[in-house]
């Protein structure tokens, strides 16, 4: 205790002499040791010959107005989006606050004033009237100065937290254009899944009426009537299912659109196939991109504020020195007392000795928090390049598979021409013809239902890499109305318009200065 006591006396006429220090560690983005010998190719996705994309707008690569209408109706509507700009805005708030700080602050303002009236009779002489009244005022000022920091590491914090709440911004930009384009596929999968069931289903009707005549006029068996109604049946059964996934897929994306369940203008416009999309080229190699993506961006930034922290509890183990001033002036209407005034500067310290322990407790706790942040960033880069490796191998595979499936439904629908050709000529039964059927049908829809896997994976790799986001002004992240609404409750000055401060390459301390 008696070093640490003698020791910031002794450098206290130092440091006012020669300036100021920072406590606390000086923080820098870690980089994990793994990512630089990790080089993925994407299995093969990457693609040389075609251009470089745009990350930014990766969804208009499908050629496809509806939904380029609709991510951008998204990206303007959606209520989380909303939410997390005005985060921005709170925090941009704090760093004002935070900044204050290190200017000198007014410790108290104060007026007072009296007046009594009496009035006076002793039943003799004529009443009269007695009028005194008393005032003061007064105002005391301190400024603390910033020896070890404190403020400056609470700058910082305030900076670094700004930037990751910007950061989360754009994460979600990441997130809802992701899951705004693969609903839409997903409900244009439905869609054409639902087109390919009624057109078996009228199909397989057709059969089971050719089946019922035949069946009437004592040429078929009631086996064959029955297997043709069951199919027929079954298959108009799956309908119901699809539009009710139709219905639901269409309630979600309303409400990413921040709109009740309706239809959707967005939708109005039924596809005739999914799209086929173009190979995949990117600006940079996958582990530099992961690194840019704004969770990861977000998670290096919360790091830092914890990292200033330490220094600003740090600094309560040290005497803080201040610069105060007051002054005052009093006076009454009777001239008992001279109006008077009074005035008083000087240095003050404040120190707060027996804490018994806390503050280095609050220094540890700052530091285990640090430690926390560490390794949560490193948990989200590992589960950054999982996610990348993940879409790559499924945007691969489903890839393979495409080719595969049209084979087998183009197998399908030479066996069912050849099951009815050879039933129309008396060479096969009818249950062939309704084998073919159920074959082509299931093909038919597997073959679909790997297509939206691939676009679906497609989608996932995007996100993953992630892209989808574009910087945005406070203007663009909240409308004018509510901008109007928060001006009526509270002066805003110039920080709904103050253009956003660009976010440098890495979180380090004192970046956001």
């Amino acid at each position: 205790m008696l070093r640490r006591v003698l020791l910031p006396l002794c450098m206290l006429p130092a440091l006012v002499v020669g300036g100021c220090t920072v406590l606390g560690p000086d923080y820098t983005e870690p980089e994990p040791a793994w990512l630089a010998a990790w080089q993925p190719d994407l299995y093969g996705q990457l693609d040389s010959t075609v251009q470089e994309q745009d990350l930014s707008r990766w969804w208009q690569r499908f050629e496809d107005p509806d939904l380029n209408a609709l991510v951008e109706a998204v990206l303007a509507q959606n209520p989380g989006l909303l939410a997390s700009g005005l985060q921005v805005l709170e925090a941009r708030a704090r760093v004002g606050g935070a900044k204050a700080l290190r200017l000198p602050q007014s410790q108290q303002l104060s007026a007072s004033a009296a007046y009594l009236r009496q009035r006076r009779s002793d039943g003799l002489l004529p009443a009269s009237d007695d009028n005194f009244g008393s005032y003061d005022a007064g105002i005391s000022i301190g400024w603390e100065l910033d020896f070890w920091g404190r403020f400056q590491r609470g700058v910082e914090s305030a900076d670094a937290a700004f930037f990751a709440s910007v950061a989360n911004q754009r994460d979600l930009q990441v997130l809802l254009t992701a899951q705004a384009v693969d609903l839409y596929y997903a409900y244009r999968t439905t869609e054409l899944r639902i087109a390919i069931a009624e057109k078996n289903a009228a199909l397989q009707k057709r059969s089971f009426e050719i089946t019922q005549q035949l069946f009437d006029s004592g040429q078929e068996s009631e086996l064959d009537l029955q297997q043709a109604r069951t199919q027929y049946l079954a298959t108009l059964a799956t309908i119901p299912g699809l539009e009710q996934s139709l219905v639901q897929i269409r309630n979600a994306l309303a409400q990413l659109l921040g709109r009740a369940p309706q239809q959707l203008p967005e939708l109005a416009n039924a596809a005739e196939a999914l799209p086929v999309v173009p190979p995949l080229a990117l600006k940079g190699v996958p582990s530099q991109l992961l690194l840019r993506r704004p969770d990861v961006r977000a998670s290096a930034w919360q790091a830092g504020a914890q990292s200033a922290q330490i220094g600003v509890s740090q600094a309560d183990l040290y005497p803080a020195l201040s610069l105060f001033g007051s002054f005052g002036w009093s006076g009454d209407s009777l001239g008992i007392t001279r109006d008077g005034t009074t005035f008083a500067a000087g240095p003050a310290i404040r120190w707060n000795i027996f804490d018994y322990g806390r503050i280095r407790a609050n220094i540890r706790v700052q530091d285990a928090r640090l430690q926390q942040a560490l390794a949560a960033y490193d948990a989200v880069v590992l589960a950054a390049a999982r996610e990348v490796d993940d879409a790559a191998i499924a945007v691969l595979k489903t890839a393979e598979a495409q080719s595969v499936f049209h084979d087998s439904r183009a197998a399908a629908e030479r066996a069912l021409e050849l099951a009815n050709r050879r039933y129309r000529e008396g060479y096969a039964d009818f249950q062939r013809v309704l084998d073919a059927q159920r074959a082509l049908a299931a093909q038919a829809e597997k073959e679909l239902i790997n297509d939206g896997a691939h676009i679906s994976a497609v989608i996932q790799l995007h996100k993953a890499l992630g892209g989808g986001w574009r910087s945005q002004s406070l203007e663009e992240m909240i409308p004018e109305s509510v901008r109007s609404s928060m001006r009526e409750r509270t002066n805003w000055g110039d920080l709904l318009s103050e253009a956003i401060p660009a976010q440098p390459g890495r979180a380090t301390s004192g970046g956001g200065k």
